[in-house]
């Protein structure tokens, strides 16, 4: 099993397994919704879509944030901490940087699954059984390099083991760097303050037993399901 990280989601990494990385916060958030009992997510990138498709499924609700910020009209933000119970079966989930590198990554990859610190454990316990090569993408801020999405993928790095390519070398380098999951989180120096709970909740590893996985394409939505 070779693993590479992509610190970017432009670059162009393919696998036959992919694992996207939005730890701050999208990834953390669609583990916990799972967790709890949402039956599948619907990841969009567009705004206007997820409008769209909550129009078309009236018992679904819509989620989610830009720049941290919740969307008005929305019934919903993008914060883990609000899914700790179900409100509907469906949820549909539209975040600046995570939901679209989810359905990017279903277009290079054969299969998609959903990396965070929450659910650590379960998801490298389920790759290492596949035994396939592996490409961990980091969703980033805006196109560009994002600290926190790097240290989880280094952490995902070195519990998968394998064949290393440089960037995933460099990514495990980096989170040894940090003495503790909270610490690589908040070291972050982009995005807009007052995330601190949230920043909190997501650096716990390995509390969630679920692997979240890309079942399919639903229009313009990548729909993941436990």
């Amino acid at each position: 099993m070779q693993v590479h990280v992509a610190f970017v989601p432009a670059e162009t990494a393919s696998a036959p397994v992919g694992i996207v990385v939005d730890v701050l916060r999208a990834t953390s958030t669609i583990a916990q919704a799972l967790a709890a009992g949402y039956a599948r997510v619907y990841c969009v990138p567009e705004l206007e879509q997820a409008r769209a498709l909550r129009a078309q499924l009236p018992s679904s609700i819509v989620g989610g944030e830009r720049d941290a910020i919740r969307i008005d009209g929305f019934d919903i933000g993008a914060s883990p901490r609000e899914f700790l119970e179900p409100r509907a079966e469906t949820l549909i989930l539209s975040t600046t940087n995570g939901t679209r590198s989810i359905v990017t990554a279903a277009e290079r990859c054969e299969q998609v699954l959903i990396g965070s610190l929450l659910n650590l454990a379960a998801l490298t316990t389920a790759v290492r059984e596949r035994g396939e090569d592996v490409a961990i993408v980091c969703a980033g801020y805006k196109g560009a390099f994002a600290l926190d999405d790097a240290y989880c993928a280094g952490r995902i790095v070195k519990l998968l083991g394998g064949r290393r390519t440089d960037a995933a070398v460099a990514a495990e380098t980096l989170a040894d760097a940090y003495p503790t999951p909270l610490e690589g989180l908040s070291a972050r120096t982009y995005g807009p303050p007052g995330l601190e709970e949230d920043i909190a909740f997501c650096a716990r590893e390995s509390v969630l037993d679920v692997v979240p996985r890309f079942l399919r394409m639903v229009g313009s939505a990548a729909e993941v399901v436990a």
